[in-house]
């Protein structure tokens, strides 16, 4: 057996044979890339503390990772396809590890967002590689169930990052949550060259380069507009991004119709399986991240579970994606496209309505009904769309494919947040201020309470020690009369900071249901416009990509070179 496949796949007359071992390093380095926004979650409550950072800078380092990653995708994808599929994966690898060590040694606000800049380079190489080598390396009839396998993976890393990162921080501090990624990226890097065959399109054709630049100008500026208007407000900045986007999404349209060979044919578009598929991916993740991003806040401050607590109590979530997997696996063969997807997206507006009911009295299990039934949507709804995504574009243009797949669920995954996260501060700051309306709570206090759930148990915790600090006072007095006012006040405060936690709790729990019937009408609707979309019946509708592909092979241009 040699120790680095070098033989192309294309080259290979009959499937290759370790092709689900390359599976799984394709996996492996999904795994890691999902995760790597997972972990932060429950990472970023020590990471806030010891850095300092305000709410603008943990913003930022959240979101630093998502604007290259999205914007990139396409047309580091296209390069793949052209000079080695492989290679992109390999590079991102390195790249990746790379700013996962950046990370570690970081001890700035600056220092992490740039790392998390750096992993996100890396991601958006990797990630339209992994799809793009699983399409080229599996035949068509295993590349349904391939994809499945490759599905279920991204739904296990969304648990598995907290439970990961939770582990690591009991012992040690939130640096450790980046440098989990570097030995995972390392195993995954060696395994690519002993278990990965090169991949690369058959046709020479320059690349696109303007296309590619122009989209990397209207997704960034997009990105960076549904990061910085919800969050921060509609500045210069966000409104400068959004017409940049704009500006830049029409160049890009009416440069790709006009070139020969478009970094992407828009046109694709105009077909319902493709524009539906793609739809309904975004859809679906701006419910599951928008609802990923306050559950955890949900479990680690109003229900005071640590982090890796929090992580355990979200695999329900992943075990549902396998068991929904295996469903999708089964049935849409059977009943089609168009019922799979169309059921998960119901059953994630069914995991949304039933978020609704959460108040300040619910406990964990009120969540995991709702977590179950989104682990199994996932499962249902994903694969059917990332396999008629794929299978919309020729063999020489799956890095491109795998792209538009991901930055579907980027783009969708980000405004989740955006919109989501931002209905769910401005939801939660009204209920704080009705809950604590008539007390003596200083303005300033208030305001700080107002700014997130953190800040408001951070307000709550520090009146407490102040009554804390008044008693102990009381208790060392040696005036009865001084001792009798200290410990009075004393009271009254501990009194304030019991009712500034509950009425921070109270608001939270309620901005949870409001923001999750907000989800729920926004992928209802969503869900009826996607199955109005998608074509009936359980074999692909007829795309242009076959065409091409023919086209190529005839005229010799899809030969190994």
């Amino acid at each position: 057996m040699r120790l680095v496949m070098n033989e192309p796949v294309e080259r290979m007359d009959r499937p290759y044979a370790r092709r689900w071992w390359a599976l799984l390093v394709l996996c492996l380095s999904l795994l890691i890339i999902v995760m790597a926004n997972t972990a932060l979650t429950v990472a970023a409550p020590d990471m806030t503390r010891d850095l300092g950072l305000s709410s603008s800078d943990l913003q930022w380092v959240i979101d630093g990772y998502t604007v290259p990653y999205a914007a990139l995708m396409l047309l580091l994808g296209a390069i793949g396809d052209k000079y080695s599929r492989r290679g992109a994966l390999v590079l991102g690898l390195l790249v990746f590890g790379g700013g996962a060590v950046f990370g570690y040694l970081a001890d700035s606000a600056a220092t992490v967002i740039a790392a998390r800049a750096v992993m996100g380079v890396g991601a958006a190489l990797i990630m339209p590689a992994t799809l793009s080598l699983l399409a080229a390396t599996f035949p068509r009839a295993e590349r349904a169930k391939a994809i499945t396998l490759w599905t279920a993976t991204a739904g296990l890393a969304i648990a598995a990052g907290p439970v990961v990162a939770g582990a690591l921080l009991k012992n040690h501090g939130w640096a450790s949550t980046f440098l989990i990624n570097v030995p995972v990226a390392a195993v995954a890097l060696v395994a690519a060259f002993v278990l990965v065959p090169p991949s690369k399109a058959g046709h020479h054709d320059r690349i696109d380069y303007v296309g590619g630049l122009l989209s990397v100008v209207w997704t960034g500026a997009l990105v960076y507009m549904i990061i910085q208007g919800p969050h921060f407000g509609w500045d210069a900045k966000a409104i400068t991004a959004a017409v940049v986007a704009g500006a830049g999404l029409i160049a890009f349209v009416l440069w790709e119709l006009r070139h020969p060979r478009p970094i992407l044919d828009v046109r694709r578009f105009a077909h319902r399986r493709f524009a539906g598929a793609n739809l309904a991916v975004a859809l679906f993740f701006l419910a599951v991240f928008g609802a990923f991003y306050y559950l955890t806040q949900h479990l680690q401050f109003v229900l005071g579970y640590d982090a890796l607590a929090t992580g355990v109590r979200m695999l329900p979530l992943a075990g549902a994606v396998f068991v929904g997997s295996a469903l999708t696996g089964y049935l849409t063969p059977r009943v089609g496209m168009k019922w799979t997807v169309s059921a998960g997206m119901v059953g994630g507006t069914t995991a949304l309505a039933l978020l609704t009911r959460i108040d300040a009295g619910s406990s964990y299990g009120d969540l995991v009904a709702p977590l179950i039934i989104l682990g199994l949507a996932i499962g249902l709804a994903l694969s059917p769309c990332t396999d008629a995504i794929m299978g919309s574009f020729p063999e020489s243009e799956l890095g491109v494919g795998g792209a538009v797949n991901d930055t579907s669920l980027e783009l969708g995954g980000s405004l989740g947040i955006a919109i989501l996260g931002s209905l769910l501060a401005t939801s939660y700051s009204d209920h704080l201020s009705d809950a604590t309306a008539g007390s003596r709570l200083p303005a300033s206090a208030l305001s700080t309470a107002q700014d997130s759930v953190g800040a408001g148990y951070a307000v709550a915790q520090g009146i407490g020690d102040k009554a804390r600090q008044l008693a102990a006072q009381a208790a060392h007095a040696s005036d009865p009369q001084q001792a009798g006012q200290l410990k009075a006040q004393a009271g009254q405060l501990a009194e304030g900071a019991r009712q500034m936690k509950d009425a921070v709790g109270s608001a939270f729990a309620d901005a949870v249901a409001h923001t999750s019937l907000v989800g729920a009408v926004v992928l209802g609707v969503g869900t009826l416009a996607v199955a109005l979309l998608l074509p009936r019946g359980t074999a692909p509708e007829a795309e242009p990509a076959e065409d091409e592909e023919k086209e190529l092979v005839g005229s010799g241009a899809n030969q190994p070179g």
